[in-house]
C-alpha cells in the first residue's frame, strides 16, 4: 500500500520560511521521481517542485530561487524549503511520486498559508 504523508505546514509571515517534508512508503523510493504540488482555493493544481531520481531539480518561475526541493532515499523522504513566501504561496501543499511525467500517487496535503 502506498502512502505519501506530508507535514510542516501552518501559518507564516510574509517574507518567512517553512520546510515541508513528505514521508513516503510502499514505493521504491530512491528510482520514483518526487513532486511537490499546491492548489490555491478556485485554481488548478499546480507543480512547485520536481526532483527526478538522479537528483536533478526542476521549478516553475513563480518559485525559482525561493523554493528548494531535497530528498533523503535512506529516509524515503523528499522536502521543500520554502524561502521569502508571499500571501500568493497560500495553498494546500500535496507530494506525489511521478511515473512517465505523471504523477500517480498523492499524499493527504498540508495546508499553507502566508499572511501577516
Amino acid at each position: 500500500q502506498v502512502q505519501l504523508v506530508e507535514s510542516g505546514g501552518g501559518l507564516v509571515q510574509p517574507g518567512g520560511s517553512l520546510r515541508l517534508s513528505c514521508a513516503a512508503s510502499g514505493i521504491y523510493f530512491s528510482i520514483n521521481h518526487m513532486g511537490w504540488y499546491r492548489q490555491a482555493p478556485g485554481k488548478e493544481r499546480e507543480s512547485v517542485a520536481i526532483i527526478y531520481n538522479g537528483g536533478t531539480t526542476k521549478y516553475p518561475d513563480s518559485v525559482k530561487g525561493r523554493f528548494t526541493i531535497s530528498r533523503d532515499n535512506a529516509k524515503s523522504t523528499v522536502y521543500l524549503q520554502m524561502n521569502s513566501l508571499k500571501p500568493e504561496d497560500t495553498a494546500v501543499y500535496y507530494c506525489t511520486n511521478i511515473i512517465g511525467n505523471h504523477p500517480t500517487y498523492w499524499g493527504q496535503g498540508t495546508q499553507v498559508t502566508v499572511s501577516s
